[in-house]
């Protein structure tokens, strides 16, 4: 099983940004899309594929939640311009270890 790695989650992130934030930063969004699939109930364990929205609408959605909490944070310095593609880059990586883990098994 692999285990999610932040400091290659932030490369990955900054990379597909075409940006060089600092990992605090990074770590910030990643907190966010975090608390998005708590407040969706969307970390619970019993939850199946068929509960899961289409990739494309929960990528909108969870762009627009941290687009909201990037602005309420007087301290982010993410652009929100990178906000779709770091979105999109931490998914992906997160699908990537879900694939792993997929293989193991």
């Amino acid at each position: 099983m692999t285990e999610y790695d932040e400091t290659k989650a932030i490369s990955l992130m900054n990379e597909a940004a075409g940006a060089n934030y600092p990992d605090d930063e990074i770590l910030n969004i990643i907190d966010m899309i975090w608390d998005y699939y708590e407040q969706n109930g969307l970390l619970d364990p019993v939850l199946d594929d068929a509960d899961a929205n289409d990739s494309a609408s929960e990528l909108a959605d969870i762009v627009e939640y941290v687009k909201r909490m990037a602005k309420k944070d007087r301290h982010c310095k993410v652009s929100p311009d990178h906000i779709e593609a770091l979105v999109a880059a931490e998914l992906q990586y997160e699908e990537s270890l879900a694939d792993d883990e997929d293989l193991t098994i």
